[in-house]
């Protein structure tokens, strides 16, 4: 057997390379490196497979949740509810943004924002609800959305990891006032670079967002409002265009390979739990256990790649000291930080590769 790929993009890149060059030779000769045709068509293209609107493309799914803030106005003295259990960007751009990230824990079978704890959250303060649709699978957005509705209150969807997904129905990103995803190469749709995506169905939104992307231009040297270089690469928009070609394969064989892993690990481990509604894009495939260093160490001796996602919630990271959370705070998320971890998971996993990696993590 070959060594196991934590992600492998290298089987990937071999099945799309003739149309990766194809397109990157049309950019090479066109010249239009920012904001090229490609990243309109692009957009076209993502927001007909949200089913919204609108999409904005980005330099990055961290930037995008910085201008979806800055145009909702988001900014000191205002307060935004979060999961404490995400990656450090989420956090991050609240607190870039000027304002005070809000933590309710999270769900212990989903890892997502437990939503009955949300309304208890809510202050004066509060100016928007952001929730994070983690390793693949989306929040219960109708219950988020219904007390956003009670309270007046945006939602803005971190779908850095679960584009794809479904929810009821509907796609992830196209479930809230602003849905957010990123391109990071190792995510379900990634390009070989930073990038990322904003979508929704509100007119003045998407003008604001478009706007925040480009120097808060709303034409050559015209500026009604700050804004940052968010702008995404022709170059990263060919890379996604020949990936979206073959994204619902991928998609489909991601749900299959994470039914494999369930089947054979289910009564072993805690294994992922999917919610009845929804579909998961399985970002991770992360499951929970006891003396989670020792079995990495022992699988690392078989050669099986592993990782962690997320060993410290933001509520104890140093960055976040002022905000004087203690160990406790939210125990969920620490109990899982402590015990999650995630396995070998991308669309080009062979059988024996899934079945040599459960038997040895059941050893």
């Amino acid at each position: 057997m070959n060594a196991i790929e934590f992600i492998d993009l290298k089987t990937q890149q071999q099945r799309i390379l003739p149309d990766v060059e194809r397109r990157i030779k049309a950019v090479l000769a066109h010249g239009q490196y920012i904001m090229g045709p490609e990243v309109y068509e692009l957009e076209e293209k993502l927001a007909a497979y949200v089913g919204v609107k609108h999409c904005i493309s980005a330099s990055s799914g961290t930037d995008t949740l910085l201008i979806a803030l800055m145009a909702l106005g988001i900014g000191p003295g205002d307060e935004v509810i979060t999961s404490p259990f995400t990656f450090i960007a989420t956090g991050e751009m609240i607190a870039l943004a000027g304002a005070k990230p809000v933590f309710v824990d999270i769900d212990p079978r989903t890892y997502n924002i437990d939503p009955c704890l949300i309304e208890a959250a809510i202050t004066p303060r509060t100016k928007a609800i952001m929730p994070v649709s983690l390793y693949g699978q989306c929040a219960d957005f109708d219950t988020i959305n219904e007390i956003a509705e009670k309270y007046n209150l945006p939602v803005i969807e971190d779908g850095a990891q679960s584009f794809g997904a479904m929810y009821k129905g509907k796609r992830s990103c196209g479930l809230s006032t602003i849905g957010s995803t990123s391109f990071f190469p190792s995510k379900p749709l990634g390009c070989y670079g930073d990038g990322g995506a904003l979508f929704t169905n509100d007119d003045e939104l998407a003008s604001a967002m478009r706007q925040i992307r480009a120097h808060g231009q709303d034409r050559r040297y015209h500026h009604p409002r700050i804004g940052i270089n968010g702008r995404m690469d022709t170059l990263q928009a060919t890379i996604l265009l020949a990936k979206l070609e073959i994204f619902d394969e991928e998609v489909a064989a991601r749900a299959r390979i994470g039914t494999r892993y369930t089947e054979l690990l289910r009564n072993k481990v805690v294994t992922p739990f999917i919610s009845p509604e929804n579909t998961s894009v399985y970002a991770q495939y992360t499951v929970q256990m006891e003396n989670r260093d020792g079995v990495q160490k022992k699988l690392g001796e078989y050669s099986v790649p592993t990782a962690v996602h997320y060993p410290v919630p933001l509520h104890l990271q140093p960055v976040f000291e002022e905000l004087v959370f203690q160990k406790g705070s939210f125990p969920v998320s620490e109990a899982a930080g402590n015990k999650v971890m995630s396995l070998p998971m991308h669309p080009y996993l062979t059988d024996d590769e899934i079945v040599f990696i459960a038997s040895k993590l059941q050893d």
